[in-house]
């Protein structure tokens, strides 16, 4: 068994586009770069962070999303959005927003608040 490296930002990359929908060609037009391009970046380790930028821009993402991006809290978000009844058949779910906006949305509130939190203990320790 292979373990993936958890900090691939191609994959990253990749996961998001296709959870938005979007083709390696559609990525690549907003780029202006072409198909095989996307598809090197999208099989990179690390990518520099103006590169990165564009990407996330064309994602309509914040490049911070693309690296914090994990699978497993999207579905985590998932899962504990929508519960399991016996009734679940009644229930149809037809969000009118992108649910992956909102896991990006609430996944940078969260890194800002971190920021947040640092940013006042290191202005206490310098008090």
């Amino acid at each position: 068994m292979t373990t993936q490296n958890p900090t691939h930002i191609g994959r990253k990359i990749s996961r998001i586009r296709e959870l938005r929908g979007m083709k390696q060609e559609a990525l690549a037009t907003a780029l202006g770069v072409s198909q095989q391009t996307v598809s090197n970046m999208e099989n990179s380790e690390e990518l520099d962070d103006s590169r990165l930028k564009e990407i996330a821009d064309a994602l309509g993402v914040s490049s911070e999303a693309i690296r914090n991006f994990s699978e497993e809290a999207v579905f985590n978000i998932i899962g504990n959005t929508v519960n399991n009844h016996d009734n679940a058949s009644f229930f149809q779910y037809q969000p009118n927003f992108n649910p992956l906006d909102k896991v990006v949305e609430l996944y940078e509130r969260l890194v800002q608040a971190e920021k947040d939190k640092v940013e006042y203990l290191e202005r206490l320790l310098n008090k």
